[in-house]
């Protein structure tokens, strides 16, 4: 769902995430901090890469800004969604397909996205439960994926799947991707797997180069429940991977259990149709722009 959303006063509560691992990032923090600070915001900076335990609660926020590339918007999204905050997403990366937000324009963008003339999009996340026992020992959320893979050289992993609790198969295969509609453009498409509209309420599911030819992506309803399950006699250590920023060692007879969040991601975007400009520019779709 989009929708404009106006904040409840030209001056609130900004949160800055900021990846120093990024050319810039400091010089940009600054001046953002300066220039808000300036029209009567108060900010605070949020680090990026920080555990749980050592991050502030947004609860007061009104607006994050995402400082970086798009591995820092999956790392917002993780922490703004549960407080519903908005995020702006400024790039310091390379392809910044997420991030769409020019450097040299944040200050318009932000002005804006606070007056309402901005899209805020809520894209959907997935919640990710690893099973042991008949206990849950770890739980994570998603704005784009969750990988069940090997984790040595010879990567091939034997791993059953089921929807609902009805089977579905049993996959030999370096691994399986359950992935967001926004996540469709990562590593599942790497994969050989469908571009989903980012605004579309569903899961993807995409074998990682499947033993059989004639295992194929397959695209289900958001509120399903996929159920993978570990099988014995694996030849190498299998983990998970969970927006290619959080890992969980798996063992042999786990299930990984992937639902949609009760919390979405509010981006900011810019104006309709943004998502297939993006896709023929970033990605080079259908040979770019001349085609």
């Amino acid at each position: 769902m989009n929708r404009k959303i106006a904040l409840k006063a030209t001056r609130g509560h900004a949160a800055i995430l900021v990846n120093t691992i990024k050319n810039d990032a400091g010089a940009m923090s600054g001046e953002i901090v300066t220039s808000l600070s300036c029209d009567g915001w108060t900010t605070e900076l949020v680090p990026f890469g920080r555990g749980a335990d050592g991050i502030p609660s947004l609860d007061d926020a009104d607006i994050l800004v995402s400082l970086g590339g798009d591995g820092t918007v999956l790392y917002a999204a993780r922490l703004a969604a549960p407080f519903g905050v908005p995020i702006l997403p400024i790039n310091l990366g390379t392809l910044g397909f997420i991030a769409w937000v020019k450097k040299n324009e944040w200050r318009e963008r932000f002005n804006e996205a606070v007056s309402g003339q901005l899209t805020v999009s809520e894209r959907i996340m997935l919640d990710v439960t690893v099973e042991r026992g008949g206990k849950s020992i770890a739980g994570f959320s998603a704005l784009n994926d969750g990988v069940v893979s090997g984790a040595g050289p010879a990567k091939i992993v034997n791993l059953s799947i089921a929807v609902n609790g009805a089977p579905l198969g049993r996959y030999r295969s370096d691994g399986l991707i359950i992935s967001t509609p926004t996540g469709s453009t990562a590593y599942s498409l790497a994969a050989g797997g469908p571009v989903l509209d980012p605004d579309m309420d569903a899961m993807l599911f995409t074998p990682i180069c499947p033993f059989t030819l004639s295992n194929r992506p397959l695209v289900i309803p958001a509120g399903e429940t996929l159920e993978l399950l570990v099988e014995s006699n694996q030849r190498e250590d299998t983990m998970l991977t969970v927006d290619g920023q959080e890992f969980f060692d798996l063992e042999e007879g786990d299930r990984v259990l992937f639902r949609r969040s009760a919390f979405k991601a509010r981006l900011y975007r810019c104006e309709k149709g943004s998502f297939y400009q993006v896709l023929r520019t970033k990605l080079n779709w259908s040979g770019g722009l001349d085609a």
